[in-house]
């Protein structure tokens, strides 16, 4: 199949904002009276393109599928679909307006990297109450703190006629995820010829922001509490990692604490952010790379470049599943695209470019937003020299019992090394658990010890 160059790339829609500008006033009350017209509750364009091959959203997933119970594998609602085409190294080039650089990249380096392109299905929807106060944010929320803050915003995204890059992030950021979720979120860090040790972690989030009642006003400036236990193997089981992620953080820095089992102690963890190596990750993941973007922006300047269509990996069930063992999914050089689903969406891409004497190891990134979701679903990560370096993706799948669409795999490749991570590796356990019950209390720096399983 050849995608006609015409209907290949959306209007790119907005010049590149200047950097450092901000959209300080929400929109008006006749722009966001589109919401819920033409466009969907969040924001994205309903209807679908004029080639007919992204069709309109119709409200996404608004129940689970007959059969489904909370606390099992979800069941793919679009298991009978067929594969359109396949994009491998033999025909990208018929493709290239509609894959990033990392993504051109990865079929350059890996003669086995395949993508199967199937039917779009614009999946995504969230709760009604999330639809409600997304609405009223659209009037009523601002950036603060040279975006590195908002106010005036509460329970649902805070900008849905995002007017520049920082809102499109903080949307990302501020997505519905449910209130209190644990999950299994495991990864491995295969070698080149693809072996590899699970290492096993369970992760508990509470999210502030989205408990009915709160506000950016009143939750004195906690974001949200995150918690990370390492259960194996046993060289690092007991190792917890507790974040206090703040929702201004010019006015108050992400805390963080490490609870070390050899030591028996808990200490401030002032490196948990950034470009510092995350967990176990064999220097393939930073701390901002969790979620695909988390923390801080300051030490880059964010640009809006437009919004695409291009092939991005959506309605994952297939990989998520119970059925899609850990040793079945991992392949030298990236996953088993046997497990794999691509569609054709329409993306908001916004670029980030290293400040003038800031420091990280990456002197660019290239985001991928769903437009559906503000998921970011690909990243392209450029070294100091301004060469390409990585390729991010992340799977994702509706959680119909929530509803919320969010990542089931996040996997990073290091275009040099020829070396990936991949993570929620939650196959062989449980899924996430969105009916989790926690409080504040259980993420204070005291209790931390007790968390360690030594």
């Amino acid at each position: 199949m050849k995608i006609n160059k015409k209907h290949a790339l959306a209007t790119l829609v907005g010049a590149a904002v200047l950097a450092t500008g901000m959209a300080q006033a929400a929109v008006s009350a006749q722009e966001a009276a589109k919401l819920g017209q033409s466009l969907t509750p969040i924001g994205a364009e309903k209807a679908g393109n004029a080639a007919g091959t992204i069709p309109a959203w119709t409200g996404g997933i608004v129940r689970p599928p007959a059969g489904f119970r909370v606390g099992t594998f979800h069941a793919d609602p679009f298991a009978a679909d067929k594969v359109l085409y396949q994009v491998s190294r033999a025909n990208v080039a018929q493709y290239a307006e509609v894959l990033t650089p990392g993504q051109k990249a990865m079929f350059a380096k890996y003669p086995t990297f395949r993508m199967d392109v199937y039917p779009t299905r614009r999946s995504a929807s969230f709760p009604q109450r999330t639809y409600d106060y997304t609405k009223r944010n659209a009037t009523s929320c601002k950036l603060v703190a040279d975006g590195e803050g908002i106010q005036g915003c509460a329970e649902g995204i805070p900008f849905p006629i995002p007017q520049n890059a920082y809102e499109l992030i903080w949307n990302h950021k501020l997505k519905y995820k449910g209130l209190s979720v644990v999950s299994y979120s495991n990864q491995a860090a295969p070698t080149a010829g693809g072996a590899f040790t699970l290492i096993k972690l369970r992760e508990e989030i509470l999210g502030l922001y989205y408990k009915p009642g709160n506000t950016t006003e009143n939750i004195n400036n906690i974001l949200l509490y995150f918690k990370q236990e390492v259960l194996g193997p046993a060289r690092l089981a007991g190792q917890v990692l507790l974040v206090h992620e703040t929702l201004n953080a010019k006015a108050a820095p992400r805390q963080a604490w490490v609870y070390n089992p050899g030591q028996r102690r808990v200490r401030r963890a002032p490196n948990v952010a950034y470009d510092n190596p995350g967990t176990a990750s064999d220097g393939l993941r930073t701390n901002d790379m969790t979620d695909m973007f988390n923390g801080a922006m300051d030490r880059f300047t964010w640009t809006l470049v437009g919004k695409k269509e291009m092939l991005v990996p959506y309605n994952s069930y297939k990989a998520h599943s119970d059925k899609a063992k850990v040793k079945d999914l991992i392949r030298p050089g990236h996953l088993n695209p046997d497990f794999m689903r691509y569609e054709l969406h329409r993306v908001w891409v916004v670029e980030a470019k290293l400040k003038a004497g800031q420091r990280h190891i990456n002197s660019r990134r290239t985001f991928y937003l769903d437009e559906d979701s503000y998921q970011i679903l690909l990243t392209d990560h450029y070294d100091g020299q301004g060469n390409l370096w990585r390729y991010s993706d992340a799977p994702s799948i509706n959680y119909y019992e929530v509803p919320t669409f969010w990542s089931t795999l996040e996997t990073h490749h290091d275009l040099k090394s020829g070396r990936y991570i991949t993570g929620l590796l939650d196959n062989e356990d449980k899924p996430r658990d969105f009916g989790y019950q926690s409080t504040p209390a259980n993420y204070s720096p005291q209790n931390l010890r007790t968390a360690g399983v030594r």
